[in-house]
């Protein structure tokens, strides 16, 4: 169901002035750098940038976050095609066959299969989110404080269960993370895990955290290397043959078409995103095609699949934070955070209440998609360029905009002071193998869950049967479950059934 007076709405707002339009450009050139860079994630770069949207109004705002996110799912790509290393971990399967393709000498067509698949997979994702928005928003209205409290849970376990043997780590990391998010006073006035401190009574800087978390954290691990890439030859990049990919590209709408779908229903997972939706597509194109052994030998299918999915996951988790509030990643933790800055809530109240709102950022990221093929075919030599950059101009360039950013944010030391501890904390984590992504997410969603089993408790008066009488709350529960134990399970019994082989 299409509210089409709201969509006229969300046109006026689009198009009453050209001050939205503005952040476009810049946005897309930001996610392309970042996205192109690897180790500096597309999360990292919305994290640098976030405070710079308190200037903008929400609809700016937010052009301004999806520009980067559309302009980062393509650039991740760029140097895993060239260089055979992801930019983001939503570029793994792109790495599989765009690198092939590189030594044999096909690189521009590779970067052109990878553009056209990123341009119409980010397409795909936000037509699916503009048929169904409506219908998710009237499904999830149904749901209360119960089910929204169960829903946080699975989504946190989801994220911790995506490094497979590392899930109590990860669910380690994610209740850390929902500790720290219920610092400062409660909903009914007392005061938690301020340890005596007056500045904590408002709980911690979430956006200094996470950019101290996602940001400078990151940057510590690539402190002893000289240059991203050492090897001066792998940074060559040549310019001719990039049309001839993309029209590479459309001759495979079927791969193309799946790959996308995939992602938007992978995407629309919380925690999940396209750090798995560009591998299941990967997988799945693979499986169903007539010479799969083609494939990790430089097969343009193969990297159809992975971006045309990753970047059409955009989609997907843009529809999960709409409707539900709750993000899928990364990314749209930064835009939820984006969302308090502007005292607006996402969920189901927003979706119905400002449906114009949705609408146009909805056809917003349409332009987008189409602005990245221009601005993607004339960046694609000078991205390359990047990581050319010394590692000791870099960092140093970086952690500066963290820290101005920060401190512009909070207006005093806390917001530096923030950065600097969550940095070391994120550092630990991830030389431990703790969920970064799990933590961050934990934060912003520590209040949110503290929220609904208050609330919970209240309607059901402390009596534990309210849950059974919910048949929803106990479905989502029971997917909590499956998600929890059916890697462990699956494991024993492949291990048993080879045990019977060998005998």
């Amino acid at each position: 169901m299409i509210d089409f007076g709201a969509v006229g709405q969300g046109m006026d707002l689009l198009f009453s002035s050209f001050g939205p339009w503005l952040v476009v450009v810049p946005g897309i050139i930001l996610g392309l750098i970042f996205g192109a860079t690897p180790g500096l994630q597309i999360s990292m770069a919305m994290a640098i940038f976030l405070p710079m949207t308190m200037y903008m109004d929400f609809i700016q705002a937010m052009l301004f976050l999806t520009a980067i996110f559309t302009g980062g799912s393509f650039g991740a790509g760029i140097p895993a095609i060239l260089m055979n290393i992801p930019g983001t971990s939503s570029a793994i399967a792109t790495a599989f066959d765009g690198y092939p393709m590189a030594r044999k000498g096909q690189h521009n067509q590779a970067l052109g299969v990878a553009l056209a698949s990123s341009v119409i997979g980010a397409l795909i994702g936000y037509v699916v989110l503009f048929f169904m928005i409506q219908p998710l928003s009237y499904m999830v209205l149904r749901l209360g404080p119960a089910e929204m409290f169960v829903v946080i849970l699975w989504g946190m376990t989801l994220i911790a269960s995506l490094k497979g043997e590392q899930v109590l780590k990860g669910l380690v990391a994610g209740f850390i993370g929902l500790l720290v998010g219920t610092i400062g006073f409660s909903e009914i006035g007392l005061a938690r895990g301020t340890m005596g401190q007056t500045y904590l009574l408002d709980g911690v800087p979430v956006i200094p955290a996470m950019m101290g978390m996602f940001a400078a954290s990151e940057l510590f691990k690539l402190a002893n290397k000289g240059f991203i890439v050492e090897s001066a030859d792998d940074r060559k990049v040549k310019i001719g043959e990039i049309f001839e990919g993309c029209k590479m590209a459309i001759r495979y709408p079927v791969v193309m078409i799946r790959g996308g779908l995939i992602g938007v229903l992978v995407g629309a997972v919380p925690g999940v995103g396209s750090s798995v939706s560009n591998l299941l597509s990967y997988i799945e194109t693979k499986r169903r095609d007539r010479d799969p052994d083609s494939y990790g030998k430089g097969n343009p299918k193969g990297v159809v699949a992975s971006e045309a999915a990753n970047s059409s996951s955009e989609g997907g988790s843009m529809a999960t934070l709409l409707a539900l509030g709750i993000p899928g990643g990364g990314a749209t933790a930064v835009m939820l955070a984006a969302f308090a800055m502007h005292n607006i809530t996402g969920g189901p109240q927003f979706i119905r209440q400002q449906t114009d709102v949705v609408y146009a950022i909805i056809f917003a990221n349409f332009a987008q998609v189409f602005l990245l093929v221009i601005i993607g075919l004339l960046f694609i030599p000078l991205l390359a360029n990047i990581v050319k950059v010394p590692m000791r101009f870099l960092i140093p360039s970086v952690l500066v905009l963290a820290v101005m950013g920060s401190f512009g944010l909070t207006g005093n030391m806390t917001g530096p002071a923030t950065v600097l501890v969550f940095a070391v904390i994120g550092w630990i984590f991830r030389h431990y193998g703790y969920s970064v992504p799990a933590a961050v997410i934990g934060m912003l969603l520590g209040s949110l869950a503290e929220k609904s089993l208050l609330h919970s408790y209240q309607i059901s008066g402390g009596d534990i049967s309210y849950v059974f009488e919910r048949p929803v709350t106990l479905a989502i529960f029971a997917l909590l479950l499956i998600s929890l134990f059916s890697q462990p399970l699956m494991k024993r019994l492949k291990a048993r059934q080879e045990a019977v082989q060998l005998r």
